[in-house]
């Protein structure tokens, strides 16, 4: 089986997944329909890989269930941690050989530092991007700046309520 990796995420209008304070009350505010696709997507997911400060984020604003029980997740840190029953740390520096291990689906969750890396290592294959209808002016920007360039093309569009969804593959 073969990999495929995905960077499944919301952002406002303007670019950016949270705001300056790593806030995403922005995202709850704007009606959708349904989870938005969440759980469709999620089912077709075998492995979870995120940032250190999106696994933060998750423990503090939702620490009640773990929302990936049943998939491989791995958390991308500088720091040493030790592993635990929900997820395994992994060091950035070897992130393309460490990746190319994985099989099947894997959701790049993010933040925004993590997909910079897996930007300037071409290791996204699809970018399904859901916009919602708000400007913040200022936060943690989609895509940061870095090293790389990325063709894509269409595959589908979707709208939740307010949302848009937009699907692209990398052109390869």
């Amino acid at each position: 089986m073969t990999s495929s990796i995905k960077l499944y995420i919301a952002t406002t209008l303007d670019g950016y997944i949270a705001d300056k304070n790593d806030e995403l009350q922005w995202l709850f505010d704007v009606t959708g329909d349904g989870d938005n696709g969440y759980g469709e997507f999620l089912d077709t997911i075998d492995t979870v890989i995120m940032g250190k400060r999106t696994y933060d984020w998750l423990l503090e604003n939702e620490p009640d269930e773990w929302g990936y029980s049943g998939k491989d997740c791995y958390v991308f840190t500088h720091q040493a941690l030790p592993d635990n029953d929900h997820v395994k740390f992994v060091h950035p520096e070897n992130l393309p050989d460490f990746v190319r291990t994985l099989k099947g689906n894997i959701w790049n969750v993010g933040g925004g530092e993590l997909i910079g890396l897996f930007l300037e290592n071409q290791l996204i294959d699809e970018f399904q991007i859901t916009i919602a209808p708000v400007l913040l002016g200022d936060g943690i920007p989609l895509f940061p700046k870095g090293n790389y360039s990325e063709k894509l093309e269409l595959i589908e569009t979707k709208t939740y309520g307010q949302f848009v969804e937009l699907h692209y593959r990398k052109i390869k």
